[in-house]
């Protein structure tokens, strides 16, 4: 009954064409499950690669909602609970599969832009425009959540009806060498990976140590940039600091292009949310855009369940979504570990150009005195330090110096709105380093 509930909201929340291919097939496990963890059993080993990535903090919020849990969530195929016959007889039904799992919504148009990500986005543009001729291979990394599958899977879908395509993750280029080495089928797999005109793979960190699949992706490589098709794939890390890959691997990337896509700054993480809401029909105040753009961290899905989360409780309940009810809701699940003054003082120094030293010292020149009350505001608000310790750490009287530092920072914010944006933009900043 629980578990029908929140397909019923994912239903009400997500795209029509995503819930029928991904979401709509899905059973709950009751035999093996219990109240902290949710078997979830799902067509084929694709589908539930993919919910493992993108639905499993979605389900687990939903299940919370009922139930007060935060439970485990596990996604498995029918060939999970089979023999390993039936589980080598489910990888290579979906061996051909690839191109089925780009999400239609992955497109340029989707995604939002911004200083964090513009060169990744324009590169990725350009070898959707021209595969094989510019920027081949492409490497895209950053850290989780950022958007690096969502501009992989948009060279896919702007090209999908012009070239021959093999999307996959590394775990299922993995699984298909696996199988096909141990079947003696690796025309098979050649066909598959040699013969495509864009090959797309997203994580290749999870090459890491697999010696045989780096050597078949190594001869796979310079047989496509041979022919030249295109090559893309995306990662956590610079190649250069991948450990446990092959360093011939890694200088072949660099003849291509590397670009990196940064966490996003305060008004792109607005623009985001704002982008979510629109595609999926979900209509949020500024203030409640505002605070889950400042309160969580920089990874996008994350944000996106918390947009999920927020419509969907407001829906089962009856209720307007305002601040105090967003707030509400997660108010335990919003980490709220201390921040240090040094840590603070290290942006702020960033910020304003100025030493540490500086900062803290007395002076009456006003982009320092700016400097020492944002430090001040910022302490106040992100750490748990009382008046009189902030007063010591800042070189000030007492606790009534930092009161009236406060006073006139607030003024200042009130009167001065692009400031407040800066403000706000570095408490991201900051809070993004504590969520690290």
């Amino acid at each position: 009954m629980i578990f029908n509930k929140i397909k019923l909201s994912l239903q009400s929340s997500e795209d029509e064409v995503n819930y029928n291919r991904y979401l709509k097939n899905l059973k709950l496990n009751k035999t093996d499950s219990t109240s902290n963890l949710l078997l979830i059993e799902t067509p084929n080993i694709y589908i539930a690669t993919y919910l493992k990535r993108y639905y499993t903090q979605k389900i687990a919020n939903l299940y919370k909602i009922e139930t007060d849990i935060f439970p485990e969530i596990k996604f498995i195929t029918n060939s999970s609970k089979n023999s390993k016959i039936d589980y080598e007889e489910s990888i290579k039904k979906d061996i051909s599969n690839s191109i089925a799992t780009l999400i239609p919504e992955f497109t340029f148009e989707s995604f939002v832009d911004g200083p964090s990500n513009l060169f990744a986005y324009n590169t990725a543009q350009a070898v959707a425009k021209s595969p094989g001729t510019l920027y081949n291979p492409l490497f895209i990394f950053g850290g989780v959540g950022l958007g690096k599958t969502h501009l992989l899977q948009a060279i896919g879908n702007a090209l999908k009806n012009k070239v021959n395509i093999t999307y996959v993750t590394s775990e299922q280029f993995m699984n298909d060498f696996t199988y096909n080495l141990r079947n003696n089928q690796m025309e098979e797999f050649h066909k598959k990976y040699r013969q495509c005109d864009l090959l797309l793979i997203d994580d290749i960190q999870f090459f890491a140590d697999r010696i045989k699949t780096q050597e078949e992706f190594f001869h796979t490589f310079n047989e496509l940039i041979a022919n030249k098709k295109q090559i893309c794939v995306t990662a956590d890390r610079h190649p250069k600091n991948i450990l446990g890959i092959d360093k011939r691997i890694s200088t072949r990337f660099e003849q291509g292009i590397i670009t990196e896509i940064q966490p996003p700054e305060l008004s792109t993480k607005i623009a985001i949310i704002r982008k979510k809401c629109e595609l999926n029909n979900i209509s949020l105040p500024e203030d409640v855009i505002t605070f889950i753009a400042t309160t969580l961290n920089n990874n996008i899905r994350e944000i996106e369940g918390m947009i999920t989360q927020t419509y969907a409780m407001a829906n089962m309940i009856g209720t307007e979504i305002n601040l105090d009810f967003t707030k509400e809701i997660f108010k335990d699940q919003i980490e709220n570990k201390e921040i240090d003054l040094d840590t603070i003082i290290k942006f702020i120094s960033k910020e304003f150009n100025l030493k540490p030293s500086e900062i803290i010292a007395k002076s009456r020149k006003p982009s320092i005195v700016l400097a020492k009350r944002t430090g001040i505001f910022l302490s106040r608000e992100l750490t748990k330090k009382s008046t009189t310790q902030i007063a010591k750490f800042f070189g000030l009287k007492d606790h009534s110096a930092v009161s009236h530092a406060i006073k006139a920072f607030n003024k200042k914010i009130k009167e001065d709105n692009q400031f407040k944006n800066r403000i706000e933009e570095l408490k991201n900043k900051v809070q993004s380093e504590k969520s690290e």
